[in-house]
């Protein structure tokens, strides 16, 4: 049976005091202290948006005690500027950030999300198969949000490779993934984004994702996930759906019913 690993996409939410997740007493500094008694992992988003350092993390590790475990967002001008001139020194300084969890084995594995306008193209897949040659001394995730890339090529590549492709549950829009549970690498990796389809192009980081999964859609998950749990070594499931704590409530109670 595979370790599993569950949690939440981000922490770092003001409003998740006022829907009853962080306890009134909780000083908004003290947010990350508490999410470490509620959950054993934490997918940080926050470096999708500044370049993590090492000091962070080590304030990260600090603050949890070393009782959570991270997967880390690769940051945005990694996945997103793909610029093929300036990537190496990002990924140099991306690597460098992430020393500190190594060391204290706390480093699950390095999230790269790619955009919808990540084609599968050649150029695109050049830029790919550059990206990964340099990250071969750490555990990585590939999220794609483009359909196109769902096919058996790709996964194939994967594996020889072994990184591991995200299972995501998102809208049911055509150009976005369906949902496949595909293993290619030790980590079967899930994301659950949620299913608001009105919002998702049109609304914005919040909005996107305001979406609270019920009883019966949670249940229809269990089955599948119980299947990763005996064919990878780790099994990691993050809710992404942080409006109004929905990740949170979403998160307790998915690890409720795999119990």
């Amino acid at each position: 049976m595979a370790e599993l690993y569950i949690g939440t996409s981000g922490y770092d939410y003001p409003e998740w005091k006022k829907a009853g997740f962080y306890p009134q007493t909780v000083k908004n500094a003290e947010f990350l202290q508490y999410y470490a008694t509620q959950f054993n992992s934490l997918e940080l988003n926050g470096t999708y948006y500044r370049m993590p350092t090492p000091e962070q993390m080590q304030n990260m590790i600090t603050r949890t005690s070393g009782k959570v475990k991270f997967s880390i967002k690769a940051h945005q001008d990694i996945t997103h500027a793909q610029d093929k001139t300036q990537y190496q020194p990002l990924v140099d300084d991306f690597k460098k950030a992430l020393e500190p969890l190594q060391n204290d084995n706390l480093l699950l594995c390095a999230l790269f999300q790619f955009p919808e306008s990540f084609h599968y193209a050649n150029e695109e897949r050049i830029y790919l198969d550059m990206l990964l040659k340099e990250l071969t001394d750490i555990p990585i995730i590939v999220e794609m949000r483009n359909i196109k890339w769902q096919n058996d090529q790709v996964y194939n590549a994967l594996r020889q490779r072994q990184i591991g492709w995200c299972i995501t549950d998102n809208p049911a829009l055509k150009n976005l993934p369906q949902l496949d549970y595909i293993i290619t690498s030790p980590i079967a990796y899930m994301r659950f984004h949620g299913r608001n389809s009105a919002m998702w192009y049109k609304g914005n980081n919040v909005t996107r994702y305001d979406y609270l999964y019920n009883d019966t859609e949670l249940q229809s998950f269990v089955a599948p996930i119980k299947h990763l749990l005996q064919h990878a070594k780790i099994v990691q499931l993050f809710f992404n759906n942080h409006a109004k704590a929905q990740a949170a409530i979403n998160a307790k109670k998915i690890e409720m019913l795999l119990k």
